[in-house]
């Protein structure tokens, strides 16, 4: 029996977009091919206990190290050689090193090499020593966008050939609400009947600093979504709304009832977030920059990421003007429905497949 191992181990605390892409295909992959055996590697500590319908249905096995811990590399090893699988499947940017086994992976961005602020003498070795030779040897490598396969060639020095696009979804759990679920939602997290979303996180290429000196001359007030403190450390005024991480059910409140969902990010090898709002038919405000041009394109509006009065004009426009916002939200909609983990599954799928002589 065919035996295929996904890396896992990235899962834990709040869900980020590569966590929510390995979880997704471990529980979309394995009845598209019921007579494999799959498993899931995760961390020491397991995957977190409240992840709803994200929850592996797979068996899981657990790595002695956490990921990217110093000791990950020879427990990586030591974990794939005890399961001997067909394939592993390393689903982010942290590759074995010590096992040489058959390898399909996905590299979601260069933001670690391409940004200078993601720069350090560990990561830079670490992709230089580690990432970029194992990718060269691997049975096949994924991405995400065509933004990021340009980016991920040029600066790891590969055939851009040899990076397959397989595009992330949105879950149909993303969809637009009823008004009542937006009102009671308000309600509850203390929210005015208008505000702005912003999300991201302190991170610097999320750009949150753009909206920071923007955010007391909005029309409405903004309610930030970028981890628990981030307001503080980001130096918002104590009039900005802060929520801590929110479960998906009311995430996807969260994007429905705001005037715009604002997504100032200059750096996205994807875009999950703006994905995920327009699927809501949340009205979006996204940097024109990276791989938003591709995943929000005509269906929301594009501004210059560094240019504070152009998203203060965009964030006015739509408050002001309701068939703008009608005709974004319709439009996110339509253009979310494209985008299918179904699909990314299902092509995956076919990868492992080429990757192991199935096909």
């Amino acid at each position: 029996m065919v035996k295929v191992v996904i890396d896992l181990r990235m899962v834990r605390g709040p869900l980020h977009g590569i966590a929510r892409y390995a979880l997704e295909l471990a529980r979309r992959i394995p009845p598209l091919e019921p007579g494999w055996q799959f498993v899931g590697l995760t961390g020491p500590s397991g995957v977190p206990g409240d992840l709803g319908e994200l929850a592996p249905r797979i068996p899981l096995v657990k790595c002695s190290a956490d990921f990217l811990a110093p000791a990950e590399q020879p427990a990586l090893a030591a974990a794939l050689a005890r399961l001997e699988p067909d394939l592993f499947h390393a689903t982010s940017f942290s590759v074995p090193a010590l096992w040489w086994g058959p390898l399909v992976a996905t590299l979601h961005d260069a933001n670690h090499l391409a940004l200078p602020e993601g720069r350090s003498r560990t990561r830079t070795a670490y992709y230089r020593l580690v990432v970029g030779p194992r990718a060269r040897r691997a049975r096949a490598l994924i991405t995400v966008s065509e933004f990021s396969r340009l980016e991920l060639a040029r600066h790891l020095e590969l055939p851009g050939e040899r990076l397959q696009v397989i595009s992330n979804g949105v879950d149909a759990a993303f969809r637009a609400p009823p008004p009542s679920e937006l009102d009671d939602f308000r309600a509850r997290r203390g929210l005015p009947p208008r505000y702005f979303a912003a999300i991201g996180s302190i991170k610097p290429h999320k750009n949150m600093k753009v909206l920071r000196s923007i955010a007391t001359a909005l029309p409405a007030p903004l309610a930030l979504l970028a981890g628990r403190g981030a307001r503080r450390a980001l130096g918002f005024d104590e009039s900005v709304l802060e929520l801590s991480p929110l479960p998906d059910a009311d995430l996807v409140r969260f994007y429905a009832a705001a005037c715009a969902v604002l997504v100032p990010s200059y750096y996205e090898g994807f875009g999950l977030p703006a994905l995920e709002a327009m699927a809501c038919g949340g009205p979006v405000i996204a940097a024109d920059a990276g791989a938003h041009r591709e995943v929000v394109g005509s269906a929301g509006l594009l501004v210059d990421p560094h240019d504070e009065a152009a998203w203060k004009a965009a964030c006015q426009r739509v408050f002001r003007d309701e068939a703008l916002r009608r005709q974004l939200s319709e439009a996110g909609i339509t253009r979310a429905s494209r985008f299918s983990w179904d699909e990314c599954a299902q092509r995956t799928l076919q990868v492992y497949r080429r990757a192991m002589g199935r096909a």
